[in-house]
């Protein structure tokens, strides 16, 4: 087995140290100077060795890459370079000209040049160019001097590289980035294997697992992309990535990444929250994890003297809230609060001088009086239910799932509060313990308001409030349930106040909406649109036409109608040729015709009505053809599959050995439909046009 961070030659082999760190990579607010040299310490203190610096919303960093910093922007970097390195953290200065570049300009190659060999100077030896979030479309000028993007990308990386001197960290950012973005696939995708042949070997690339933001990570998937890429990835790690929904926070621990991963990385770097404090956990967790060993040797880090695992969650997100513990009780942190001063100079004044604190006795209240308010001290209990409530993006911590669970049990056997039946125990008893759940919500959130470390508070407070509110709207609501009181305000009125309804304008947007809460990670009950399906009759000719333009109107893209090669199956949709018999579906929703699928038994039909020629032994394997089409507001897969289905099912009655469909590249759902049934499979076909991909079953 190969040992990570290993690159191999020809004659010997040259071993790199693991990448291991944290990369500022989100969309927001980018972290203050101060922050960044704070993260440098926590990194050198828990044994992670790279920052890598790519915040979106750096306008030099994206938008305005071509810009030189001025005098004091490059003071900032280069001090922050400084502090990187003396807490020997590696530096990689990460820059994205996709938005606008043209990759055929020399001109536009050497201002990117430019602005790198500035950076050198601030001395800065590690580098990345990134070329995620853009459109993938090349202009006129790149199109007549590159067979493809990922040509054109690798080109002008490639010379940038050897410009550098060939730095010994360098980071490729593709634009298909995740196996999701791949086209039709991982091991099938063109623009990945263009990468994997062309881009030169000591050049790295940036991988984030099987979506954007992976709940798991296989050792299959990375053998998989690593084959394709003819080298290990990096892993850019989104799991606590939160810039895409301001009402989520993520404190769980570093998991669903199994350490046998460990050998076949080049690295992996976290992505976090965009709140700089509340990472603490998803950093303190992965420093963990990179500490792990999976040949059984000896450990860095013993997570317990009977845990068996070489990695347990459970036992890092302790061993990270028991340290975060200990900066919330501290007040000397950095940006924290500050002690006061011993001495003040009294400077000269005629005016009256301020009041200040000279030392007076503390306040007693007398007899009769209000006792003084005394903040409880925060615990280790608390900052694990501050994790359980914002756990990670496909999973609620142990604690939120209960209490879900809870009220959920309790509006459905409401009944057995107000009336004696055998579950009437039970219910009450229930409703006691999700009132004491709650209650402990509210004291975690008292306790933490009056933790001394403002500032991870600051960073804490809008979802700990948030969810206190929530948590109350649920405690009187089951309150109400069982009779305890008048039915609560909050609740039932018709004119409440403004904190007793959640979400605003976006959250009005999403329940309007056909699939609300279908991805709940709680899901009752589940929400989804009523679709029938029928067949096909002639009277369905226009509506199937309509929806067939406007599909190809969505997609045109930067690619006019007219100039779209034409596929066989267009010739159904447009109703020049009907469907066989039987082999016609409608699908249909409260709005009307909302999808369609169609088969001809036998495709010959249509290739002679386009004046295509398809290769003979295709059509011996699949004499049939099918299209489908379906509307934007079609969210759930699950009536296409079933038309899918019927009609496959009816040609192999007939006869038929096999069918196809054509896609255009540009058709990503479509694509990511058939390629998720799992039966139908790419098929290579002579002299298609190459915006056109083939798929096929066999029956």
């Amino acid at each position: 087995m190969s040992k990570p961070g290993v690159r191999e030659g020809a004659s010997n082999t040259v071993t790199r140290r693991f990448i291991s760190g944290v990369v500022e990579g989100f969309y927001g607010r980018p972290w203050t100077m101060e922050q960044r040299t704070e993260l440098f310490k926590r990194e050198q203190k828990w044994g992670l060795n790279t920052y890598l610096y790519a915040p979106k919303d750096d306008y030099k960093h994206r938008m305005y890459w071509r810009d030189l910093y001025c005098g004091e922007e490059a003071e900032q970097l280069i001090a922050l370079i400084s502090a990187a390195k003396r807490h020997d953290v590696e530096f990689i200065y990460a820059i994205s000209p996709g938005l606008d570049i043209t990759f055929s300009s020399p001109k536009e190659v050497a201002t990117l040049k430019r602005k790198l060999d500035q950076v050198r100077e601030f001395g800065c030896q590690s580098f990345s160019l990134l070329f995620d979030d853009i459109e993938t479309e090349m202009c006129p000028a790149d199109k007549q001097v590159f067979s493809s993007f990922a040509h054109a990308q690798v080109a002008v990386t490639n010379e940038v590289y050897k410009h550098l001197g060939e730095p010994e960290t360098f980071l490729f950012c593709p634009t298909d980035y995740c196996a999701a973005f791949c086209t039709p696939s991982v091991s099938q995708s063109a623009y990945l294997h263009t990468v994997g042949e062309k881009l030169l070997p000591g050049i790295d690339v940036l991988w984030t697992g099987p979506k954007v933001v992976s709940h798991v990570i296989s050792v299959e998937s990375i053998d998989e992309v690593s084959s394709v890429l003819k080298r290990a990835p990096v892993i850019w790690d989104n799991i606590h990535a939160n810039d895409y929904d301001p009402q989520r926070l993520f404190l769980g621990p570093y998991k669903d990444r199994p350490t046998e991963l460990i050998p076949k990385l080049r690295g992996i770097l976290t992505n976090p929250n965009c709140e700089f404090y509340p990472n603490f956990v998803a950093i303190h967790t992965l420093a963990t994890w990179c500490k792990a060993t999976v040949d059984g040797g000896q450990r860095d880090v013993e997570m317990s003297d009977e845990e068996q695992d070489l990695y347990s969650p459970h036992k890092a997100l302790t061993l990270a809230l028991t340290d975060w513990l200990q900066e919330f009780l501290s007040t000397d942190q950095p940006g924290g609060p500050r002690h006061p001063l011993a001495h003040l100079k009294k400077e000269s004044s005629d005016e009256e001088p301020m009041q200040t604190d000279v030392g007076e006795a503390a306040y007693v209240p007398g007899p009769g009086e209000n006792a003084l308010y005394t903040a409880e001290p925060l615990t280790l209990d608390d900052l694990n239910l501050l994790a359980e409530l914002f756990y990670l993006p496909y999973e609620h911590g142990t604690t939120a799932r209960t209490m879900l669970q809870e009220v959920d049990w309790l509006k459905n056997h409401s009944a057995a509060a107000l009336t004696e039946t055998d579950e009437t125990a039970e219910w009450r008893s229930r409703a006691q313990r999700f009132d004491e759940m709650c209650e402990a919500v509210v004291q975690m959130f008292n306790r933490l308001s009056n933790a001394p470390n403002r500032n991870i508070l600051y960073d804490l407070y809008n979802y700990i409030c948030d969810i206190k509110s929530g948590v109350g709207l649920a405690r009187a609501y089951v309150k109400t349930l069982g009779g305890r009181g008048r039915p609560s305000a909050q609740l039932m009125d018709d004119d409440p106040e403004p904190w007793g309804f959640r979400g605003g304008l976006s959250g009005e947007f999403q329940r309007m909406l056909p699939g609300h809460g279908n991805r709940d990670l709680f899901r009752h009950p589940p929400m989804s649109a009523v679709y029938s399906t029928r067949p096909y009759c002639p009277g369905d000719k226009m509506e199937v036409q309509r929806i067939f333009r406007e599909m190809q109107r969505e997609g045109e893209g930067k690619v006019p109608t007219m100039t779209q090669p034409q596929l066989i199956s267009d010739c159904l949709s447009e109703g020049e040729l009907p469907p066989s018999p039987q082999c016609g579906l409608v699908l249909e929703d409260e709005m009307g015709v909302c999808g369609f699928a169609l088969v001809l038994i036998d495709a010959k039909m249509a290739a002679a009505k386009i004046q295509r020629v398809v290769c003979g032994s295709v059509l011996g394997d699949f004499p049939s053809l099918v299209t489908m089409q379906l509307l934007p507001r079609v969210t759930d897969p699950a009536p296409a599959k079933c038309m899918i289905g019927s009609l496959l099912s009816s040609i192999k009655s007939s006869g038929s050995k096999g069918a196809f469909c054509e896609l255009r590249q540009r058709d990503r759902r479509m694509l990511d439909f058939y390629t998720k049934l799992g039966s139908f499979k790419t098929i290579k076909m002579a002299g298609l046009p190459e915006d056109i991909i083939t798929m096929g079953t066999s029956l």
